[in-house]
């Protein structure tokens, strides 16, 4: 299994995490800069969203010091690139409003979410709180420009309030949901074609023009948000939206051919954006929700609910697929186990008693084994342990470790101190074929006459085979 990779906010690193707010903060304020279309006014303003997406994502970083530094890293560099003087502070002011403003109402959101599950993205909500910080962000903003801009104050609130909530709802989904991938995955030829879709909608949209030539894109990304991860669909939207401001700023798509771009008309542009991206956000988040369920649903059929162990029928299904049922194991080791004496914890301490002694045992057995195999319930208190790849030595190796931590540590149930122990039966085989399936066939009979011999010999103890003679019955075994 690979290591989950870590992220780069992390709340123990506090000089790399000021680190990377002040390049975030610089980088993105410069592309924005780069995208001034009407005098002073940015054409596309990704600094706020991003910032306020990082903030909501790390609650770590809700703290004064770090929206300080973000604030800190726009007055230097609208010191170095530009004549504002104190005007800067106002204007940065409005930038910091909808940063903080957004990161609290998520991070109020994400507080009442049990336990460390992120919360699944919310779009209305995401909406909601696009719409708040924006109109705070372009009152203060407004009001701060009125002495730079030769617009007068509802054109600017227009601009203002447009570019923010529609970046808003670009680039916020994606920020929200972006993660790096697990797994390697190989893209297929007929996963390209929605996002070909997209491609050729906004060409459309450029060679027809007019207002609804806007929404050309809507059905192909739609397609992107049912056969997409979320994230990806998140990604493709944002490309897809930039792209229309850009073109529709630079007059590539056009409203009226007869009349130069205005405000007004990149104002409408914008929230016609910002709202189509509502529908495939929707379905995307809808689908991702469906999918969520199935898993949950295919994991209470293939999981043991009360240990946390596969089910019978689990293990089975897990050993006929990859990479169990393609890979050439050099051997294979299987354990069966059984807690001793289970049905007189029962009697005289109850079935809840029982259920919480199952609970706890298939928790230590699964940190014992590991990544090195699957651990099984096959029913009551027996267990199976299977082991690909695992030479005899380390199978008993591993074996005798879980049996001296299941007996070393006792079980505390109300105020009672309960000794547990188990007993094992082994059983191992090497040279097998490719596929485990045929082999822990096999070998599952093997194990069980062993587990009874060690029930036989006084318990709490495991008892081996090595794969000699399997084939003409002959077994080899030992006891520790």
């Amino acid at each position: 299994m690979t290591e989950p990779v870590q992220p780069f906010f992390r709340p123990e690193r506090t000089l790399i995490n000021a680190f990377g707010i002040i390049i975030l903060t610089s980088l993105f304020y410069f592309f924005g800069a780069m995208l001034r279309l009407i005098d002073e006014l940015s054409l596309f303003w990704p600094l706020n969203a991003v910032m306020a997406g990082v903030f909501a994502r790390y609650a770590f970083l809700n703290r004064p010091h770090y929206y300080l530094l973000s604030y800190a890293a726009m007055l230097v560099y609208d010191a170095i690139t530009t004549n504002w003087g104190v005007a800067s502070l106002a204007i940065n002011l409005s930038n910091m409003v909808f940063i903080v403003t957004f990161a609290m109402l998520m991070q109020r959101d994400a507080s009442q979410v049990k336990g460390d599950e992120r919360p699944p993205l919310n779009v209305l909500k995401l909406f909601l709180y696009c719409l708040i910080a924006s109109a705070l962000c372009a009152l203060v903003g407004t009001l701060a420009s009125i002495g730079i801009d030769k617009y007068k104050l509802w054109p600017l609130f227009a601009d203002w309030f447009s570019e923010q909530f529609s970046t808003g709802v670009l680039i916020l989904p994606w920020v929200l949901t972006v993660r790096w991938p697990r797994s390697k995955t190989l893209v297929s030829p007929d996963m390209l074609w929605p996002f070909m879709a997209v491609v050729a909608s906004v060409g459309a949209s450029v060679l027809i023009g007019g207002a609804g030539s806007l929404a050309f894109p809507l059905a192909a990304l739609i397609w992107c948000a049912i056969r997409y991860s979320l994230p990806v669909t998140c990604l493709v939207m944002l490309i897809t939206g930039v792209a229309e401001i850009v073109l529709v700023g630079n007059s590539t798509i056009q409203f009226n051919t007869a009349a130069p771009l205005e405000t007004a008309q990149l104002f409408s542009a914008r929230l016609g954006i910002a709202i189509m991206a509502l529908c495939p956000l929707m379905v995307s988040t809808s689908v991702a929700s469906i999918n969520a369920l199935m898993l949950q649903v295919a994991r209470r059929a293939n999981y043991d609910y009360l240990t946390g162990a596969l089910s019978r029928s689990g293990l089975l299904e897990t050993l006929k697929k990859p990479p169990f049922a393609d890979t050439r194991y050099g051997s294979l080791c299987v354990m069966l186990i059984d807690i001793d004496y289970f049905k007189r914890i029962n009697d005289s301490y109850g079935h809840e008693c029982g259920d919480a002694v199952l609970t706890a045992f298939g928790e230590r057995a699964i940190r014992a084994v590991g990544t090195k195999g699957l651990v099984a319930r096959m029913g009551g208190e027996e267990f199976v342990v299977v082991c690909p790849g695992v030479s005899l030595k380390e199978g008993l190796e591993l074996a005798e470790q879980l049996r001296q931590r299941i007996a070393d540590y006792p079980f505390n149930w109300q105020e009672k101190t309960l000794s547990i122990t188990i007993s094992i039966g082994l059983s191992h085989q090497d040279c097998i074929e490719p596929g485990v399936i045929d082999a822990f066939t096999r070998l599952m009979p093997v194990a069980d006459r062993h587990l009874y011999r060690s029930k036989q010999s006084g318990r709490n103890q495991v008892t081996s085979t090595s794969d000699v003679g399997l084939g003409s019955g002959k077994v080899i075994s030992e006891t520790i």
